[in-house]
């Protein structure tokens, strides 16, 4: 084996043995499982950055393509997220023969806000999150006056939810995150209202064999976001510095990302 190989299978086990608890979704760029929205939050002063490669199937009906998006989040107080998140549009000019090529983006906010601390009452108690994501639409009329509305125009990510999430450690084994939600929005193309489940599971084996180590903190994920059943699963790289995310949509399609993170501390 030459000295390249043996430096690419090191890298490789590194991550695997990294420690992987992220609990980032790169579809919005902010915290979350796949698609659906958590009762997670981040640590206080957390900041991340990442992009990803989105899947037709992952994306609101106004993108009929593969595209990709990036995007910067700020947990602000330990009880306060907010997020900006831009995914690319792909438009045609007349001049080059219509030829589709990403020229454009769009921008949107997303906020995040704890009202329920888990376990603030009894141990059993849940955590509550209040948040939502592309909330303002603008788009214009026939008569080119600018009007506000949230089934057409932009605001393609655009929705409201209420999450509730609780979380069940067993020693040695790994944490189990049960995750429900109500998920709303009016959009014509990516219409969301109603309940949305999933769950999580981090394995933390806290063994020290070879497989104990490469399984301690894997992230399984599926759901129900209200609209689809998805599945993927996180790694966390260099103690949560990087962190890759990969997603089937339906199950079936693929997406994937990478987030980098950091504290302000």
């Amino acid at each position: 084996m030459n000295q390249w190989k043996k430096t690419g299978w090191t890298i490789l086990i590194a991550m695997l043995m990294s420690n992987m608890s992220a609990k980032a979704q790169y579809v919005y760029g902010t915290t979350g499982l796949l698609h659906m929205p958590t009762a997670d939050m981040q640590e206080d002063k957390t900041v991340m950055c990442g992009a990803s490669y989105l899947d037709v199937e992952a994306t609101p009906g106004e993108w009929d393509y593969n595209t990709w998006n990036y995007y910067l989040n700020v947990t602000i107080f330990p009880w306060l997220e907010i997020g900006y998140t831009c995914t690319l549009f792909k438009i045609g000019i007349p001049n080059e023969g219509y030829s589709y090529k990403f020229r454009n983006q769009d921008r949107h906010f997303d906020i995040r806000l704890r009202v329920w601390k888990e376990g603030w009452y009894r141990d059993w108690t849940p955590q509550v999150v209040l948040g939502t994501d592309d909330p303002g639409t603008t788009s214009f009329t026939d008569s080119g006056v600018t009007s506000t509305t949230s089934s057409v125009g932009n605001g393609y990510w655009s929705r409201f939810y209420l999450a509730v999430t609780k979380h069940f450690a067993w020693q040695n084994i790994g944490e189990l995150g049960i995750h429900a939600a109500y998920v709303y929005n009016r959009r014509r193309y990516y219409h969301l209202n109603g309940p949305a489940v999933g769950v999580n599971f981090r394995l933390r084996p806290m063994t020290d064999t070879f497989l104990g180590k490469v399984a301690n903190g894997l992230n399984l994920m599926a759901e129900y976001d209200a609209r689809t059943m998805n599945c993927g699963l996180m790694y966390s790289l260099w103690k949560e510095h990087i962190n890759v995310q990969i997603e089937l949509t339906g199950c079936r399609h693929l997406s994937a990302g990478i987030m980098l993170k950091t504290w302000l501390k």
